[in-house]
């Protein structure tokens, strides 16, 4: 089956490591808009986070941000946006507290939180580029929240925590890992496969023509609506099941070899 849509994760797939694109994943996007293959992302970076993508990518289609509950254009102007019930954002901010993980908020296009010298908080800097609101209180801030999240470098704990507020929340909320060390909580219902389907839908593109790339299991809701899906090499061996292919690490090139190898061929 041809492919006619690819829309790919972000961090820990479309980027190595420090948050960089490779020339050859740039010439990769680049070959699929010469072959007229529609390209986006969807990520659970907030939407600040996709700018530094868009000039280099050449990116004209819309994007999925927090997991696709909000989506936005290549200016990232809103086309629309999901909020995370209040409840459940009050019982995950009191669950992280609790736990002693630090608590980012991502509202109103701010990313906002009280330690500006927590934990991965320089990580974060580079990787969308802009600087946190510091605020002495997150609280009056949750009933406007699009994505909470829990940063901890207890990778174990945060693991172990993951399942534990799942069902704490149940539908009130999606509960997942985004990287090892951010336990993200995003509105329910909404992720990044209903973002694929979404955008295959108004491209008028069959879900079969579509492949998708990732390396967390956050992305195996994409795998599940994809015709063709690609794991990284550096994703584990339960998001390396959901997909139709594995490709190299994110530090190896593995998005540009599945692009060349899987989809054009």
């Amino acid at each position: 089956m041809p492919i006619s849509l690819v829309v790919t994760d972000v961090d820990g797939t479309l980027v190595t490591g420090d948050k960089q694109l490779t020339p050859r994943a740039i010439a990769a996007v680049a070959a699929l808009r010469a072959r007229g293959i529609a390209f986006t992302v969807a990520s659970s970076r907030p939407p600040i986070g996709l700018r530094p993508l868009v000039a280099p990518l050449g990116l004209d289609r819309p994007m999925g941000a927090f997991n696709g509950s909000t989506v936005v254009r290549p200016d990232l102007s809103l086309v629309d946006e999901t909020l995370i019930p209040e409840e459940a954002a009050r019982h995950a901010a009191a669950r992280f507290s609790a736990e002693g993980i630090d608590l980012w908020v991502f509202a109103e296009g701010a990313w906002l939180l009280t330690n500006p010298d927590g934990p991965y908080t320089d990580l974060e800097r580079r990787t969308l580029q802009a600087e946190p609101r510091v605020v002495d209180d997150l609280t009056p801030h949750l009933a406007r929240a699009a994505k909470l999240v829990g940063v901890s470098r207890d990778h174990a704990g945060l693991a172990a925590l993951e399942p534990r507020l799942a069902e704490e929340i149940g539908d009130g909320a999606a509960v997942h890992r985004s990287q090892v060390y951010y336990l993200d909580v995003t509105p329910p219902h909404i992720d990044k496969g209903h973002f694929v389907a979404r955008i295959a839908g108004e491209l008028g593109v069959p879900l079969a023509e579509v492949a998708v790339l990732g390396d967390m299991a956050n992305d195996t809701a994409m795998f599940a609506r994809a015709g063709l899906s690609i794991a990284m090499g550096n994703a584990s061996d339960a998001v390396k099941g959901a997909a139709t292919y594995v490709t190299g690490t994110n530090e190896a090139d593995g998005f540009a070899d599945a692009i060349e190898r899987y989809v054009l061929g």
